[in-house]
């Protein structure tokens, strides 16, 4: 019997045990395992290592996926957690090649994964306050949002997760230096309930104080996008 003999259900399992290149490659062969790298049952995970992996086509975007990861872990992410003023010409044109990548990539996923229950980003040095919150506002499902070492979210995401996030029961924000104490303590007086993880959020040295998205000085600015 040839593989292409077996019904859907047999090659989407085969599918499952590969990776999203090998995925790619399979479906090459032919017409019916084009089809089933197409199907968005077959992806309902997805995971990255790293920002360039995003500009790849060897995955599908759809409303079947729930479960998103993005962990990039290099010596690049060091340089991407630097404030822009201080960055040399050289680290700035290394920041240059994937700046916008998970950025660009998150509007996507909210406007095409509705159904998305769980987001983890960690590395992500240049992911801003705004994308986060789109994905807070569009996927009204989610009940996990982890991040970690995601040096630019400030006291905004935290807003909003008390804003849209009815549907949360976890939420990290690991080594964030930029939200504060009084931005987790808003998380846990409006969402007593909730998860909330921030190993040393709060206790490290943040950007210049006026970029950062405190809720305490001056009138709260309403969360836009």
């Amino acid at each position: 019997m040839q593989l292409t003999e077996l019904n859907r259900e047999c090659l989407l399992h085969i599918f499952s045990f590969l990776d999203k290149e090998n995925r790619k490659n399979l479906s090459r062969a032919c017409q019916v395992l084009r089809e089933v790298f197409h199907d968005p049952a077959l992806w309902s995970l997805l995971c990255f290592s790293s920002p360039s992996e995003l500009k790849r086509d060897n995955f599908l975007l759809s409303h079947a996926l729930r479960s998103l990861s993005i962990c990039w872990h290099s010596s690049r992410v060091k340089v991407c957690n630097i404030e822009d003023w201080m960055k040399s010409s050289f680290q700035r044109s290394i920041c240059s090649q994937h700046q916008n990548l998970v950025n660009s990539f998150l509007i996507q996923i909210s406007d095409r994964c509705p159904n998305l229950l769980s987001v983890i980003l960690s590395g992500c040095g240049h992911l801003t306050d705004g994308y986060i919150i789109q994905i807070l506002q569009k996927c009204t499902k989610l009940n996990m949002l982890k991040l970690e070492n995601c040096a630019r979210l400030t006291d905004k995401t935290l807003e909003a997760v008390t804003i849209y996030g009815s549907s949360l029961t976890t939420l990290h924000v690991d080594f964030c230096r930029n939200v504060t104490q009084e931005g987790l303590c808003l998380v846990r007086r409006k969402c007593p309930s909730l998860s909330l993880s921030a190993e040393r959020s709060a206790q490290m040295i943040p950007d210049q104080p006026d970029k950062r998205g405190n809720l305490g000085t001056g009138k709260k600015q309403r969360l836009q996008w």
